[in-house]
């Protein structure tokens, strides 16, 4: 079960929680489910969010990026994402939320491992077959036990995740002799200590010095992994963050500056103007008052 909260008056965009006493939850939904419904509204997780689509579509955005998901669709959204369902029409299927604490030590590893934020699979049919085997057991522990047996769910959920990732991975085509593990999980640690301090840390020798490298060493494994360097993986951080708050919210420019680490409101706006092409402002104007567009990024 989730519990919705609304973040402190800074930051408007709901959080909804995972309730410590579960920390997993499993079960079907459709247009009417009330998690659905609450998912109308823009929203972010602190927890993982599954879900398979069975019948009909689904349209969501996450973060911006319109995206129509078909029957046979598994997605597995991170905590942190803002993310909005923007029409069910029919579409029924499977949920599944957890934290992190509930998987493996392997199956972490393997999320951690992956480079993309939010896992989008197509399956085949053998592939929805065998998930949704997954998701009907994990509900029928729910019935055949009185209390939840960690030690018989949390297997299943690893296996799980473990097999998305799998699947994901032959879907791109992914060779992962061609990068070592190595380098992908350093960028995936430095890309998760971003996440947690881009509001007050901005340099890459901070990054480095916390990973206990050289940043020569952390510049060059990044910019191997991703293309980008450590410095623009910063930036966009704090380009997606700001994006989401002047779109979803009514913050003010100079209150977004100050959450974003700057002081300098007027450093701040020649920083977005130069990234995003116009000023927070013209932004906010352009696509934030119009509900029917969606920047890609």
């Amino acid at each position: 079960m989730c519990k919705e909260i609304v973040m402190p008056k800074n930051d408007s965009i709901t959080l909804n929680r995972m309730d410590y006493s579960s920390g997993i939850a499993v079960g079907i939904w459709n247009g009417s489910t009330p998690g659905i419904i609450k998912a109308l509204s823009p929203h972010r997780h602190d927890h993982y969010t599954c879900m398979l689509i069975e019948a009909d579509q689904l349209e969501v955005v996450f973060d911006f990026k319109h995206l129509t998901m078909p029957v046979g669709t598994l997605f597995i959204s991170p905590p942190g994402q803002v993310h909005q369902i923007l029409e069910t029409l029919s579409a029924t299927g499977c949920y599944l939320s957890f934290e992190s604490r509930h998987i493996g030590r392997t199956a972490q590893t393997s999320l951690d491992n992956l480079l993309e934020e939010t896992l989008i699979i197509a399956l085949s049919n053998n592939e929805r077959d065998w998930f949704r085997t997954i998701f009907d057991s994990m509900m029928k522990l729910q019935d055949l036990n009185d209390i939840a047996y960690r030690q018989v769910e949390e297997p299943l959920l690893s296996a799980f995740i473990e097999q998305a990732v799998l699947c994901y991975e032959r879907q791109l085509f992914i060779n992962p002799e061609s990068i070592s593990l190595r380098s992908i999980s350093l960028t995936k640690e430095f890309r998760n200590l971003v996440k947690s301090h881009f509001r007050s840390i901005k340099r890459p020798f901070e990054y480095a010095e916390k990973l206990n490298i050289t940043v020569g060493h952390l510049s060059d494994t990044v910019k191997k992994v991703t293309g980008s360097s450590a410095s623009e993986l910063i930036q966009k951080e704090v380009m997606n963050e700001a994006l989401r708050l002047l779109y979803y919210t009514e913050v003010s420019i100079k209150e977004i500056s100050y959450q974003l680490g700057y002081q300098d409101t007027k450093y701040f706006i020649r920083l977005f103007s130069k990234k995003a092409g116009c000023s927070p402002s013209e932004y906010r104007k352009k696509y934030a008052k119009n509900s029917d567009q969606i920047l890609d990024h």
